[in-house]
């Protein structure tokens, strides 16, 4: 099968597959998984076009580069002072809980090398924005939560928590390639990493900031998009040569264009809200075609085990997180169900170390689709159901569905 006949497979596939999930109230992505899991197994993974093996990574980078941007556009500095301690905090512990907890389960579990479980425990804890950044920006606009600013407030935990952990990721993947673990040269790389990515984010956002209101008339609003997303891989792939976190230099890039053209981000955020809809279905229907269906089920009940701790990890770190804050308990208790689902960083991950030859590769990618077939759902559902009914909403609208 050629190049071009599997790509329109793909696309038409995952397309009928998302609007029937959807019309039977259920998440698209789920849909396109289920249609990626078919053409993997009528095709085969040795009969994929070698065009197509060559052009993942980048499909992959640039569907989480276009949600990591339309998470930075829908960010404002007000919001963000009114929220910062909190959202910091919700960026970090949640995640930190449920890195630790899968870590030490997997260890158990699976038998996992340390710096293998660890990589596989924060592949495993990332929140997933393509689930959390549309949900929350329709939340947003119904007017729910805006007295505290709940949905801005799990907006930026989330997409920070995602930068963290595939930053951890990243750090414990290199450890893992090497003969000698070095915890303390890890815990230094850490900071370094955060401070390496978000500094050119920071400049780039501000250079095309003034670029794009200096040529506002004369650059069209499409290819002020192209211009962006080709700045923001460019940034990635700086990101990989000095092994920083870039994606949180990308937010930067969406954050500042917000604070410093709002019209222009503003127009920025309804081409990427678009082109996410080819993004998406690329990557949850090629993350369907690597699933190996016997190793899933293999790794079945211990996988569920890993899920659920994970999860429970995640839900003490989000209340803890949220305790001094000005929430209610029903807000919390939102909160909890809006860090549930898990797909993006796990469809973009979750086939890394089987294609880096790292120990348990099938494995960890199985756990990668199971974590997204069973939070995804859960989460999706929890918002949709808990939002209405958990989130004062200010000015009352017609809620949209995520």
């Amino acid at each position: 099968m050629n190049l071009n006949l599997i790509i329109v497979i793909i696309l038409l596939g995952g397309w009928f597959s998302g609007r029937l999930f959807e019309r039977i109230r259920l998440p698209s992505v789920l849909g396109m998984l289920g249609c990626g899991l078919l053409i993997g197994i009528s095709l085969g993974e040795r009969a994929w076009p070698p065009g197509l093996a060559d052009m993942e990574p980048f499909l992959k980078t640039f569907a989480l580069v276009v949600i990591l941007l339309r998470a930075g556009l829908g960010i404002r500095r007000r919001t963000l002072n009114q929220i910062g301690g909190t959202a910091l905090s919700l960026a970090v512990i949640p995640c930190l809980f449920e890195g630790a907890a899968l870590t030490l389960a997997l260890r158990f579990f699976f038998d996992f090398p340390w710096p293998v479980s660890a990589l596989t425990a924060f592949m495993l804890a990332a929140v997933s924005p393509a689930v959390v950044v549309p949900a929350m920006l329709n939340l947003s606009e119904a007017g729910y939560g805006r007295r505290n600013a709940v949905p801005t407030l799990v907006l930026a935990g989330a997409s920070v928590d995602d930068v963290l952990a595939i930053t951890l990721f990243s750090l414990f993947t290199r450890m893992a390639l090497s003969e000698t673990v070095q915890w303390t040269r890890t815990l230094f790389e850490l900071p370094l990493a955060i401070l390496v990515g978000i500094v050119p984010g920071i400049a780039v956002g501000l250079g095309l900031s003034y670029w794009f209101r200096k040529r506002r008339q004369q650059v069209r609003a499409t290819e002020k998009t192209l211009i962006l997303l080709m700045v923001s891989l460019l940034l990635v792939q700086a990101g990989d040569w000095l092994h920083s976190a870039a994606l949180l230099g990308i937010m930067a890039v969406g954050f500042l264009l917000l604070e410093r053209a709002e019209p222009i981000a503003h127009e920025l955020a309804a081409k990427l809200a678009k082109i996410w809809v080819f993004a998406e279905i690329i990557l949850f229907v090629l993350i369907g075609m690597q699933v190996d269906p016997h190793v899933a089920l293999q790794a079945g009940p211990l996988a569920l085990a890993v899920v659920g701790i994970g999860l429970a990890a995640r839900s003490v770190g989000v209340w803890l997180a949220t305790s001094r804050s000005k929430l209610t308990r029903k807000e919390r208790l939102f909160c909890v169900l809006a860090y549930f689902p898990k797909a993006t960083v796990q469809a973009a991950l979750g086939s890394v170390p089987l294609s880096l030859g790292i120990e348990g590769g099938e494995t960890i990618l199985a756990l990668a689709v199971l974590s997204i077939l069973i939070t995804a759902p859960l989460g999706l559902l929890g918002i949709r159901f808990g939002g209405p009914r958990l989130l004062i909403a200010e000015k009352p609208k017609r809620y949209e569905n995520a």
